[in-house]
């Protein structure tokens, strides 16, 4: 630990080989930072689409909770979404669920496991209007 300590303190940042990376580093904070966005208007046109209030998914948790009154589900889900591997199942059965309840089907459901910043994007802007938990 010692030998880790005194070459971290001889490091030079300034000069390393590893500067080339910043832009790189830059671009893809930058992305990453723009498609969180993109999905967080998203969710709010949705939300504000089934009745909710919009601002329901800029806050931990309590968006899950708005999110499962949106499908029909209980708050008990939110548990369940805490378990390994229990979560995945669950997530993609929401997920069916929500594209359900705009009135979408089975292959919308595979864009939003794989593809959500443009599948949420085409709930949340697009034409589809909110059908009741689940379609119901």
């Amino acid at each position: 630990m010692e030998c880790f300590i005194e070459n971290l303190e001889n490091f030079e940042f300034a000069n390393s080989e590893f500067l080339f990376l910043l832009p790189l580093l830059i671009m893809w904070v930058s992305f990453g930072i723009y498609m969180s966005v993109i999905q967080i208007i998203a969710l709010w046109y949705i939300f504000t689409k089934a009745g909710k209030p919009g601002w329901a998914c800029l806050i931990p948790v309590y968006d899950y909770l708005v999110g499962l009154k949106i499908i029909g589900k209980p708050w008990w889900w939110l548990l369940l979404l805490l378990i390994p591997f229990v979560n995945l199942v669950f997530l993609i059965w929401g997920l069916n669920l929500l594209a359900k309840s705009f009135g979408k089907k089975a292959d919308f459901t595979i864009g939003l496991i794989l593809l959500p910043w443009i599948f949420l994007p085409i709930l949340g802007f697009g034409k589809s209007e909110y059908q009741g938990p689940a379609g119901k």
